[in-house]
């Protein structure tokens, strides 16, 4: 290729975000700060953002700049240790003082995720268990706590993808909705980890991606991380998925989760309910993957979840144009519940599970260890 046609190649992918190396380190702690992706931009822009105010990530968690159940956990995790390292305490119960704190107000940005509490409950834990150190010692304490929670994040979804790499045949055919990628996490995903993990195993696959309306995270982050892993991905409208599935087109379904009851019910990105409902139908396998951290024992069904609604401007609207009539009442839940008889099993970091077994998840220490 000449000089000119390598200059189209790069200005045609930078134009289109493409070109980047998956996967993208959506959210690190650099430098005493938070550094994240602002995923409100993508696929046209990949900013990175250095956030040093606990009221500024809170409104990015709100706004989902930050987004997927993992990464906000690991934000939560992230916003204590910010908090500890800017405290001007001197001593461990002042510290903690501001910990709990912190904690009450990071909960307070959105309600389904579960990772978000669980990360939060356990560095307030961590610094309720070590209240007798010296402030700086338990400052540095729980930015130690906040790093080993994004490395075993990275090693969930390594190990979450080689389990469900296995369900994967040569050439299968696979749908998959909303974003449960390397943006949702610290590392490889849960959902697309599963599908990076076949395509670097030499399987050669096939994705259809739902947009995912209203905020279209399927068309904008979806599909651009399986371009940039050089998947063949094929964009759909969230209302055609039937259509597929009736022609015999898709051969698994796979999603990711926000939290799951004992029951093996699942939370996740509002769509996601009809279509384990169509899979059944068309007898399509239907999974779902998830670390062990966005699993909820205190919640015995899906029932229970809370269930976040967003302001009706997000369906009234795309990207800031209005399409709606301005008065128009909105109904705008931001995810829906799938009973666990529409699942057919269950990824996680330590293995395979029926949703209606997942009593034997909760025999493992880091379950008991969590509740």
């Amino acid at each position: 290729m000449s000089v000119q046609g390598d200059r189209r190649k790069t200005q045609y992918l930078n134009e289109n975000g493409l070109g980047v190396k998956m996967p993208v380190e959506t959210i690190s702690w650099k430098n005493g700060k938070i550094r994240y992706i602002d995923q409100t931009l993508l696929p046209h822009k990949v900013k990175f953002v250095d956030c040093s105010s606990i009221k500024k990530l809170w409104t990015a968690i709100k706004r989902l700049e930050i987004r997927g159940a993992p990464a906000i956990g690991i934000a939560g995790a992230l916003g204590v240790a910010l908090v500890a390292v800017k405290s001007k305490a001197n001593t461990p119960k002042a510290l903690l003082k501001e910990v709990r704190k912190c904690v009450k107000y990071l909960a307070s940005s959105r309600p389904t995720a579960v990772n978000l509490f669980w990360a939060l409950a356990r560095m307030e834990r961590r610094a309720r268990s070590n209240d007798s150190l010296p402030a700086q010692d338990l400052k540095n304490l729980l930015v130690a706590e906040a790093t080993e929670i994004i490395d075993e994040d990275k090693a969930s979804c390594r190990a979450m993808a080689r389990h469900g790499a296995k369900l994967i045949k040569n050439y299968d055919v696979i749908l998959t909705h909303c974003n449960a990628g390397g943006l949702a996490t610290a590392d490889y995903g849960t959902a697309l980890g599963v599908l990076f993990e076949a395509k670097r195993e030499g399987k050669r696959i096939k994705v259809y991606v739902d947009e995912t309306r209203p905020l279209l995270q399927g068309a904008r982050l979806t599909a651009w991380e399986l371009l940039n892993e050089g998947i063949d991905t094929t964009l759909i409208c969230d209302n055609m998925a039937a259509s597929l599935m009736a022609k015999g087109i898709i051969d698994k379904i796979f999603v990711g989760a926000d939290r799951v009851a004992f029951n093996g019910d699942v939370a996740n990105k509002i769509g996601t309910y009809s279509l384990a409902v169509l899979a059944k139908y068309h007898k399509v396998p239907f999974y779902v993957v998830a670390p062990l951290s966005t699993f909820d024992f205190n919640i015995k069904t899906g029932r229970e979840i809370p269930i976040e609604e967003r302001s009706a401007d997000e369906v009234r609207c795309v990207f800031g144009k209005r399409v709606a009539p301005r008065n128009v009442k909105v109904y705008n839940p931001a995810f829906d519940v799938t009973p666990a008889p529409l699942i057919t099993a269950i990824i996680t970091e330590k293995g395979i599970f029926q949703p209606t077994r997942l009593e034997l998840v909760n025999k493992t220490d880091e379950i008991k260890r969590r509740r």
